[in-house]
Formats: structure tokens, C-alpha cells, sequence
């Protein structure tokens, strides 16, 4: 959430193990591999006014070296050609220990709710350093 929301798209790409996969069923997006990840992630962010992710409250089932769980998410962005994007959405991830952490091995993201009515608000700039 924050990487994403903070446009950090090597951090992002990094929570990933080399063969992973990432799916939003409902959007026909279906991606591979950590590097086809990241090469998206920065297509995607082109397109972005701007974007916030909120997660909620999940659940982790772990289970040695892998582990299963979900996180409960909202999203919110408006994109360059004026659009705007609402979603609530299910995180499902499938995890893998490796030698720099935890990564995700697959995540697949259930939207239950889209909303693409105009966002009306004002944007400021990102220039947050941390």
C-alpha cells in the first residue's frame, strides 16, 4: 500500500519473488514475473493523475515457508484523461519465504465494488520525500 501509493514502483516490484504473478480478474489483467510487474507498474503510473490505497484489517494463514491470506482494500484515482476509479476491493496473495523476506508469490485482487463516477476534488502534488 504504501509503496504504491507513494509511486515507489522498485519497492512495489520488490514485495514480489522473480516468478510471481498478479491478476485482477474483473480488469483482464493478468501479470508474470517480477520484472513484467514492474515494466507494467510504470505503464500503469503513466496513465495516473493520481491514486490511494487503503488496506484493511486481513487474515494470514501461515504454513512453514509459504502462507495464504487476504486483505480487505480501497482504492481511489482519477486517471490523466479525466476518468476516475473507486473500488472496494479482496487482496487474495499466496506468500513465499525467501532469502530477502517474505514476497508475495501471487496475488490475485477480487474487486467487489467499482465505482467510475467524475472525482470532483483537487489533487495536490506528490512531492513527499521520506
Amino acid at each position: 500500500t504504501d509503496a504504491g501509493t507513494m509511486r515507489d514502483l522498485d519497492r512495489l516490484a520488490g514485495l514480489f519473488t522473480e516468478d510471481a504473478a498478479w491478476r485482477i480478474p474483473s480488469a483482464g489483467i493478468e501479470l508474470s514475473t517480477r520484472d513484467g510487474i514492474r515494466t507494467n507498474l510504470e505503464r500503469m503510473q503513466q496513465v495516473w493523475e493520481f491514486f490511494v490505497q487503503n488496506t484493511h484489517t486481513g487474515a494470514v494463514q501461515v504454513d512453514g515457508d509459504t502462507a495464504t491470506g487476504r486483505v480487505f482494500a480501497e482504492e481511489i484515482g482519477r486517471m490523466r484523461d479525466g476518468s476516475s476509479h473507486r473500488n472496494r476491493a479482496v487482496f487474495h496473495a499466496t506468500y513465499r519465504r525467501t532469502a530477502d523476506g517474505c514476497k508475495f508469490s501471487e496475488r490475485v485482487d477480487e474487486i467487489v465494488y467499482i465505482d467510475t463516477s467524475a472525482l470532483t476534488g483537487t489533487a495536490s502534488p506528490r512531492n513527499i520525500t521520506v
